[in-house]
């Protein structure tokens, strides 16, 4: 949302327009919109809270939704990345795709999860 012409935005497109498969679950997707709601993103993105409803909606629209049956805590020190690895994990993820690699350490990778950067997951998709 803040950077249009980044990596995430090109993502974010290619995820819209059906390229790829978007995991997320009724609390990331509520996290992203309180984050993307936050009066200093939307100020960066020049958007009004509408745009951000509308963006919201579009990608509620296009995700697979994940159930979380089981969790997997503590696995992680920021309840925050515990619920991202958690719809990786019960949505059976290739990856994470996140700018705070550091933040899930080795966690995901004893469920053969990569974490990787929005531009590592283009390059792989476009390979």
């Amino acid at each position: 949302m803040r950077s249009p012409s980044g990596a995430s935005a090109a993502l974010l497109s290619l995820l819209i327009q059906g390229g790829s498969v978007w995991l997320l679950s009724v609390a990331m997707a509520l996290e992203y919109e309180s984050i993307c709601m936050l009066a200093d993103h939307r100020l960066a993105a020049n958007a009004t809270e509408r745009d951000v409803q509308n963006l919201i909606e579009t990608i509620v629209d296009v995700i697979e939704p994940v159930e979380v049956h089981y969790q997997w805590r503590p696995q992680l020190s920021d309840s925050t990345d515990e619920m991202v690895l958690e719809a990786a994990v019960n949505g059976r993820a290739d990856a994470i795709v996140t700018f705070n690699r550091a933040h899930f350490g080795s966690a995901p990778g004893r469920f053969g999860i990569d974490v990787l950067k929005p531009a590592e997951v283009l390059r792989r998709i476009r390979i």
